[in-house]
């Protein structure tokens, strides 16, 4: 499909046959006297006293237990930057689809113009009575890391950074069986990062609590390693600085087991994936272009394991795998936050789905005669029936076992 062909479809897809990609519908009937008496007055009020004794019962007599706010202000969407609260509108509707067709939750999606982010957290702090869970996204480093640690402090219910955690779960998961395939260990592992915003940050974070060792990880910006020496480091970066003599991401490569990128296209050459150590792992997950394309990086390693975000390669790191299903998880445990060991119990639950046989009706989905965990499949399709049980109960389990639950607003 050509690029005019695709601009017009995507726009037509919005557009028609209605505005956008949502609506909302009656889950109780309205179509007679009596039922229009239950739905509002005098019915409603037995519900609104009930509430007003026990805010728990707000999870029995409305909707708040499957409902999430996806919640932005629009300063990082996808790839294309900071682009105003209104622009990110069709993701954060997009954002809802994937949380209703993968896990059933409802999603409200609000688009918050904040210009400080005391007054972002302000908004969200003031709206969520109204929500089960929040879903923040699309806000740029490091203001997310501020949004996010403050509203969890402040609220209890889950709140939970896609673009960090949900990434970081889809990486670690893909990690952990590429490196296995690969006849290597995370402990042991040097790995490079690309990139220091929130993905890359919540990234390295997880990899270190799943058995990363810190002294193995170089992790590289925009201006180059992540060292001591450097004086322009924000709190988050300065945890990964390194004492070294490295000083580009030409030097970190040299001898790396692992390259992570989450950052731009075409940033990673040829040269770069030679350096790297017998038997690499290489998650260019940059979109919608990788930091090198898998073609020029199988042709400089025959011996590499190769990931990407995109739909048309093998080995797709994809969030759709991660999110519906942690929150369907937190849902149904009545979490009062997601914690790093629902993080990692969902990871675990993705990296063991891929060792397993493949059912047939997802062959069948997604066309295929054969599908089997190797250096082209480690991670499941997003479509594999099984993640709507495997990981919303790993995730529900781990919080049972945190002891994340109990009374809710």
């Amino acid at each position: 499909m050509s690029q005019a062909d695709l601009k017009k479809k995507a726009l037509d897809y919005h557009r028609l046959p209605k505005p956008g990609k949502l609506s909302v519908e009656s889950s109780k009937p309205c179509s007679t006297p009596a039922d229009l008496s239950l739905a509002y007055t005098p019915g409603v009020a037995q519900p609104v006293l009930e509430i007003a004794k026990n805010p728990a019962k707000a999870y029995d007599y409305t909707n708040k237990g499957n409902l999430v706010a996806v919640i932005t202000d629009g300063s990082a969407i996808l790839g294309l930057g900071n682009r105003g609260p209104l622009a990110a509108k069709p993701v954060m509707e997009g954002k809802a689809v994937l949380f209703k067709q993968f896990a059933g939750i409802d999603v409200f999606d609000i688009e918050v113009n904040a210009k400080t982010p005391q007054d972002f957290i302000r908004v969200v702090e003031a709206i969520a009575p109204t929500f089960g869970g929040i879903n923040l996204e699309d806000i740029a480093a490091p203001h997310c890391f501020e949004i996010e640690a403050a509203l969890k402090k402040k609220l209890d219910i889950p709140v939970f950074h896609d673009d960090q955690h949900g990434t970081a779960v889809i990486i670690c998961a893909g990690l952990i069986n590429a490196l296995h395939i690969q006849g290597k260990t995370l402990e042991a592992a040097r790995i490079v990062c690309l990139g220091a915003g929130a993905a890359g940050i919540a990234s390295l974070n997880l990899l270190l609590a799943m058995g990363a060792k810190k002294s193995h990880i170089t992790l590289v910006d925009s201006k180059g390693v992540v060292h001591k020496a450097r004086t322009d480091l924000n709190s988050y970066k300065k945890r990964f600085s390194r004492q070294t003599p490295l000083r580009t991401l030409s030097d970190a490569m040299q001898g790396a087991d692992v390259f992570v990128g989450v950052s731009g296209a075409n940033l990673v050459s040829p040269a770069m994936v030679k350096s790297m150590a017998e038997r690499p792992v290489v998650f260019a997950l940059a979109n919608p272009n990788p930091e090198i394309l898998p073609a020029k990086a199988r042709a400089a390693r025959s011996d590499l394991i190769m990931a990407t975000g995109r739909s048309d390669f093998p080995n797709q790191v994809n969030n759709v795998l991660g999110f519906p299903f942690i929150f369907r998880g937190a849902l149904d445990a009545r979490a009062k936050e997601i914690t790093q060991d629902m993080l990692i119990a969902a990871v675990h639950a993705l990296a063991e789905l891929a060792r397993e046989p493949v059912p047939a009706s997802m062959l069948k989905a997604y066309q295929l005669k054969k599908l089997a965990f190797g250096p082209d499949y480690i991670l499941p399709k997003p479509f594999d029936p099984r993640l709507a049980e495997r990981v919303p109960q790993a995730v529900a389990k781990a919080a049972k076992q945190s002891k994340t639950t109990g009374k809710r607003r």
